[in-house]
């Protein structure tokens, strides 16, 4: 008979690893247990066992702090999360947007209630205003806001003090750093996440190349592709946000992370340069390509999924009944539709009134005024499962990160309505694939809108460009998700990758940009020009003194 003392041996093993089986380990473990299970099913159990322990990873507990309001930045970290708990990890997330139903390995640390409603409460003309320093400056006002309300929260408050200890936190790079405060008192590697394409300010963190020359900025309405001005204005920004991300954001944000951390704490920006991965999502099928240092990875489109085939009736209804196809119309979850002002949102319902097509529009109003027989209204939409509808011809989106990516995946081509932020961004590079038509908001008319539209329906070029970006999209080594858990685990495996870490972030500035180098060089050829001046000055001097002395010495008298 197996000893008793075997069993625990290599139950303990596979337990010791952390994975599901940790609760069967503790069953076993009691003497009891073994007592009753004869020697066949002691040999059977413990092969079991050992195989787990080669086919089962290690789990890890994992914090992620993310505590801005806006539901559409959200969606990636949860994504990640549930992907990171299905595998068996243990993930705490701090947000407003706690699970309705309880996931298994997911915690929910609930900040709903701490801050006022920014998100979906102003209207469309006020959002709309297409002004970077509008944007910048909310931003800055959220982030500052976001800090004070979320580290003064009774559950954030409860938790910080729990001092609960984590195997990697997970942060985002958006509009503060405050939280980086708990980040460092814990002493624990810490990954970011971005929903968006990088921030002005983020590359630096990283020593990642950011060539305004081509490398188009995340607030201005420039691709790859850009004229003399543009790179001009490209490149003013892009400087001037650092200067800008450094007095409106960060100042402020480490003041308020002293109130709570010590009033040791190190600049938030040395802090930040440890962060040891940054997922971001974009990929260089949409966003255009860019220089990437290891240890930033492209995760664009990880809240992906292929369309489940489960719409509700109503709009399964709709959608197959349209035999001359569908538009649907979606401005995203951050701003209302019902907000349009009457022309514009009367040029709308003009326009596809005068359309064959049938039109899903998201509008989170009771009724549509003037509403058309071919138009349905609906206050949310399963996205994916609708843009994934083979009758989909035309999806028009303020050019938001998230949906944008949800057409490109379902090869639907788009009309552009960019409001704000990274949207213009995002919307001249698809139109540079030749998927978008933009519209300008402030000449919406039903002339307009009706052009737009029948540009991007009557021209096959959308759709086989669509078809095109939806093949590149999906074509990768491994999927977003995948991609996402491997890294983040490999950190957790590397004690914090620091091999990955650039050597750019140890040079000051002038190190960085070569100043030093050049002056050099610089110094070393006036140096050679100077002394070759002065030789030359010399030659010269020694040649014309000879001369002259030819020219005056007397000449020898003939007889």
């Amino acid at each position: 008979m197996l000893k008793v003392s075997v069993m625990k041996h290599f139950a303990g093993y596979c337990a010791s690893k952390k994975i599901a089986i940790l609760h069967f380990y503790r069953i076993l473990n009691s003497e009891a247990c073994l007592s009753l299970i004869s020697p066949k099913m002691q040999c059977l159990v413990m092969v079991i066992l050992l195989m787990c322990c080669f086919y089962i990873t290690d789990a890890y507990k994992i914090l992620c702090l993310f505590p801005h309001v806006a539901k559409s930045h959200f969606i990636m970290a949860e994504a990640l999360l549930k992907g990171l708990a299905a595998k068996g990890h243990q993930v705490t997330m701090v947000s407003h947007f706690p699970q309705k139903t309880p996931i298994p390995n997911y915690r929910d640390i609930s900040l709903v209630g701490s801050m006022p409603e920014f998100v979906s409460q102003i209207p469309l003309d006020v959002v709309a205003t297409g002004y970077v320093h509008t944007t910048v400056g909310f931003l800055a006002y959220m982030g500052y806001v976001n800090c004070e309300n979320t580290l003064e929260f009774p559950a954030m408050k409860k938790f910080i003090a729990e001092n609960e200890k984590f195997d990697l936190i997970i942060t985002e790079i958006f509009n503060t750093d405050c939280l980086l405060g708990y980040v460092y008192r814990q002493n624990t590697p810490f990954i970011a996440l971005s929903s968006s394409v990088m921030m002005p300010w983020a590359h630096a963190r990283f020593g990642n190349p950011d060539n305004p020359s081509y490398m188009g900025n995340h607030f201005l309405y420039h691709g790859y592709e850009m004229s003399f001005s543009e790179r001009l204005i490209n490149m003013l920004y892009q400087e001037g946000l650092k200067v800008v991300y450094y007095f409106m954001f960060e100042k402020p944000a480490y003041e308020i992370a002293k109130k709570y951390f010590g009033q040791s704490l190190p600049p938030l920006s040395d802090i930040a340069k440890n962060t040891s991965l940054f997922l971001v999502n974009s990929h260089f099928t949409l966003n255009q390509p860019r220089p990437l240092v290891p240890n930033i990875v492209e995760v664009g489109g990880i809240h992906l999924k292929p369309p489940e085939d489960k719409l509700p009736k109503d709009l399964k209804d709709f959608m197959d009944g349209a035999k001359d196809g569908v538009i649907v119309f979606s401005l995203g979850s951050s701003v209302r539709a019902e907000t349009f002002p009457p022309q514009k949102r009367d040029a709308f319902i003009q326009a596809f009134s005068e359309l064959p097509q049938k039109v899903l529009w998201k509008w989170e109003g009771d009724t549509l005024p003037g509403q058309p027989k071919n138009v349905k209204i609906v206050r949310w939409l399963p996205q994916m499962d609708v843009l994934g509808h083979p009758n989909v011809r035309v999806f028009i989106t303020h050019g938001g990160l998230m949906g944008s990516m949800e057409a490109a995946y379902s090869g639907v081509p788009m009309v552009g309505i960019p409001l704000f932020g990274d949207q213009f961004h995002n919307v001249r590079c698809f139109m540079s694939e030749g998927i978008t038509v933009t519209l300008d908001y402030h000449s919406i008319s039903k002339l307009t809108v009706l052009s737009a539209l029948k540009k991007v329906l009557d021209n096959p070029s959308y759709k086989e460009n669509a078809a095109r970006v939806q093949q590149a999209f999906k074509d990768r080594p491994l999927s977003p998700m995948d991609t996402a858990i491997f890294w983040t685990e490999y950190v957790i495996r590397h004690n914090g990758a620091p091999h990955m870490r650039s050597a750019a972030l140890d040079l000051a500035w002038y190190q960085y940009l070569l100043l030093d180098v050049i002056a050099v060089l610089f110094l070393a050829v006036v140096a050679v020009l100077a002394v070759l001046y002065f030789i030359v000055k010399k030659l010269f001097s020694v040649c014309f003194s000879i001369t002259n002395e030819h020219k005056t010495k007397p000449k020898a008298k003939t007889s």
